[in-house]
């Protein structure tokens, strides 16, 4: 009998931000991804990287001041980096679940990248903040070798992209893993950005939304459910008024209409909406859960959250 596929996007409450807080937090994370794999789901996990991949960049940013002769390090290489160390924690943590609770199965993580189309709109204007805090003489040298800037309240920081993603290259990879009974790691951090030409992949400045990134992933290997997780229970109307509704199921129709009401925040629930759509497009069968990363075993026996369907 064929196993249901899933795919689990942890958002930043499951990895935490600094390297205590995420080797703490995926061991949290590896008892809920665990379960899973315990009901016998075929598993595929991408994670978000803001936090990892803003201090990579910094910290890369930093060392060439210091040290001018290297050359700076580009967004795809730090994204990368962030997939490794990130990827690192979480499979160790879910393997010694497993196996704590005597189940053997392997744990890979995958450096993925993801094809954008060099045409896309976000190219043209770019909107997601990244790395430290500039002087205005440094923002004007960072612009001097044509990166995006933006003024802030505490100074200025670097922007650049966020295009969708079209393709993910390594799918052959993570589809054969996932059909040897794998549990499978990809796309972090939305995945790395790379523009085809030719046979070549050049890396882009930019960053894709990790929940696009998840949805693509799981339309891709024909998952049946996406399950976002991230720091609310249920998806919410009027979101932190008053008159705050909490969801338990909606129709793709509804969410249309609710974002065109501007029910979902830019960059935090909206991506979240949007991926869900393009994942369950025409199927009567896909589903997304969003909920809320639940630790405790009690707490995870009844999963609640907002369930979106055809």
């Amino acid at each position: 009998m064929r196993k249901k596929k899933i795919v689990i996007a942890l958002g930043h409450d499951a990895l935490g931000t600094t390297l205590p807080e995420q080797k703490s937090a995926t061991k949290r994370t590896a008892r809920a991804v665990a379960d899973f794999v315990r009901d016998d789901y075929q598993v595929a996990i991408s994670h978000s990287n803001g936090p990892q991949v803003g201090m990579i960049h910094t910290a890369m940013a930093e060392f060439c001041k210091i040290y001018p002769e290297y050359t700076a390090t580009p967004m795809s290489v730090c994204s990368a980096m962030s997939q490794g160390y990130i990827g690192y924690d979480l499979q160790n943590a879910i393997r010694t679940e497993l196996l704590n609770r005597g189940i053997y199965k392997p744990v890979s993580t995958i450096l993925t990248q993801v094809c954008v189309d060099p045409y896309d709109e976000a190219f043209y204007t770019p909107a997601k903040v990244i790395g430290r805090v500039m002087t205005k003489e440094e923002a004007e040298l960072e612009e001097k070798k044509g990166n995006h800037i933006m003024e802030t309240e505490t100074g200025y920081r670097r922007i650049v992209a966020a295009p969708k993603p079209v393709d993910i290259v390594e799918i052959d990879a993570i589809r054969a893993l996932l059909k040897a009974d794998q549990i499978v790691i990809a796309c972090g951090g939305g995945g790395i950005p790379v523009l085809a030409q030719e046979h070549r992949l050049k890396g882009a400045s930019a960053v894709i939304e990790k929940d696009l990134a998840a949805g693509k992933l799981a339309d891709m290997i024909d998952a049946e459910r996406l399950i976002i997780l991230t720091g609310v229970e249920k998806v919410c109307l009027n979101f932190g008024r008053e008159n705050e509704i909490p969801i338990d199921e909606m129709t793709t129709a509804q969410a249309e209409k609710y974002m065109e009401e501007g029910q979902f925040e830019e960059g935090s629930m909206l991506p979240k909406i949007e991926a869900a759509l393009e994942f369950i497009g025409n199927s009567a069968v896909r589903s997304v859960l969003i909920t809320k990363l639940d630790t405790s075993e009690e707490e995870r026996k009844e999963i609640t959250g907002t369930v979106i369907r055809k």
